[in-house]
Order: C-alpha cells, then structure tokens, then sequence
C-alpha cells in the first residue's frame, strides 16, 4: 500500500516529469539569434541602445527612448509617416540590467499588418572582449506560426543583420548620415497618389 506521503511524493515527481526531459525532446522555439563586435567599450555600447542620440546614430532617424522599465523604446524609420506607421512605435523596454542586458517587445513592419497587431521581444546581451570592443547578442523570439509570422520572421532575419552592421559601421566610420533617407521620403510624401484606373465604359 502507498503511504500518504509516498504517494504525494510520486504525484509531484509525475508532475515535474517534463521538466526534466532533455532540452530536445521538448519542442523548440523559434529564435533569431545574432551578434556583432563593436569598437567602442561597454559605456558606449550601452548608450547606442538607451539614448536618442545613441539610436539615431545607427538605427532610425527619429527616436524616443526612456530607459525604464515600460518606458519608451520607439524606433522611427519614417519620422513622416502618420502615427502608428513610423515604425516601432509603442515598443517599450522590457527590462534592464545596466551593461548587461535589455530587452524590449517589437512588432512587424507595416506591410504586415496582422502580425504588427502583436508582439514579438527582443533581448540584447553585452559583453565586454576588451577596452575598446564589446559584444552584443541579439535574441528575438515570441513568433507566431505560419502566414505573417513566417514572413515577419524572414523579414527580421534580414534585418538585424542590417542594424549590427551599422552599428558596427558607426563606430568604425561614424554616425550615419539620414539626409539622403529623409529627403527620398520627403519626395514620396510629395509625390500625386496615383489616378484610379477605371473599369472601360462597357464594362460599366
């Protein structure tokens, strides 16, 4: 016969079964994971990623940036676009282990519009190599599966790779230059919206 505390024994071993399977009986999750060495030291590479004028140096050409937790992680690609559509617009951070480690929630880009609805997050590591150059790792995961999901994730697997590297580029040959960025959309905003094409009269 099982004793009351035998058997209270076995139901908790029953329930923190799956906790013990090894990591790849379980069911992955799906990640993107990137990294990058950075000229600049620890307090540097900090600052790129918590303040305006870090994020505008590499990142977007407008931002705002509170670095607290629920504070304001908002990226701008297009500072013209009407609100919503500039870009991260409501991502906000996460947590923050200064010079460490930050994360923030992220969502899809505006051609997507179904997976923009939600959210994804982010979390970036800091790593000290030396003096002078610091490793970051990015980690984004919380994907859906399947149609905008898909898309949104093959989208950003480009993507960071876009934003490490110019990142890496700011410290090696500056700041970027967003004139060239802000001019072409100005001309796109500028630009007449295309005439509807009409359906021929027979048709009609």
């Amino acid at each position: 016969m099982i004793k009351p505390m035998q058997s209270a024994a076995l139901a908790l071993a029953t329930a923190l079964a799956p906790l013990t399977l090894p990591m790849d009986a379980m069911a992955a999750e799906r990640a993107l994971d990137k990294e990058v060495v950075i000229a600049a030291g620890l307090d540097q590479a900090w600052a790129a990623w918590t303040s305006r004028e870090g994020i505008t140096s590499f990142f977007a050409p407008e931002a705002e940036i509170d670095p607290r937790v629920g504070g304001a992680f908002h990226i701008h690609f297009n500072p013209l676009a009407a609100a919503g559509d500039k870009g991260a617009d409501e991502s906000r951070f996460m947590a923050l282990q200064p010079r460490q480690m930050l994360s923030f929630d992220w969502n899809a880009p505006p051609h997507l519009p179904l997976a923009r609805a939600q959210r994804s997050f982010v979390v970036l590591r800091f790593e000290v190599v030396d003096a002078s150059h610091t490793r970051l790792r990015i980690h984004h995961t919380g994907w859906g599966d399947g149609g905008e999901w898909d898309k949104a994730y093959l989208y950003f697997d480009k993507a960071w790779e876009s934003v490490l590297g110019s990142l890496r580029k700011r410290f090696e040959t500056g700041p970027v230059d967003w004139a060239p960025w802000l001019a072409q959309l100005k001309a796109m905003a500028a630009a007449p919206a295309p005439a509807p094409v009409l359906a021929p009269a027979a048709s009609r």
